[in-house]
């Protein structure tokens, strides 16, 4: 008696068998460890000295929530926005920037205006750029 493997082992399943072994193979987790290893130094990057490629990237994405990060020769930009306001008068806070063993975490706060100040109408957008020593690290925003 002949047995027809075909009709067993359609040639579309092995090859989806196969395609799905490569994925998982290919993909692992990398556990982050959120200890503090050390601070590091930043600046806050003024709007006319954001490079002109990334600030483009900024006024397309603004309306929407934004953590972007940005390399150029030997530093790293880091941007955080919070997306459309309905007015003006917000401000982000950088409540923290160190290193962990495999990564660059990035904490920071949006403040709301204060509520006697006098609110401006229109809406806003309001994010900040850090500018930091590149130092081959992926980026944690919390």
């Amino acid at each position: 008696m002949k047995i027809d493997i075909n009709k067993y082992f359609h040639p579309g399943i092995i090859l989806a068998f196969f395609y799905i072994m490569m994925f998982i193979a290919g993909c692992g987790v990398e556990k982050t460890d959120e200890s503090r290893v050390q601070d590091v130094d930043y600046c806050i990057v003024e709007e006319n000295d954001i490079p002109e490629e990334l600030m483009a990237k900024i006024e397309e994405k603004k309306a929407a929530d934004l953590k972007m990060v940005f390399e150029n020769d030997d530093f790293v930009y880091i941007v955080r926005g919070y997306g459309e306001q309905e007015t003006g008068g917000y401000s982000i806070q950088v409540t923290d920037v160190f290193l962990t063993k495999n990564a660059l975490v990035f904490q920071s706060n949006l403040v709301g205006p204060a509520k006697d100040e006098i609110k401006n109408a229109v809406p806003s957008y309001p994010y900040v750029v850090l500018k930091i020593q590149n130092m081959d690290k992926n980026v944690i925003f919390e």
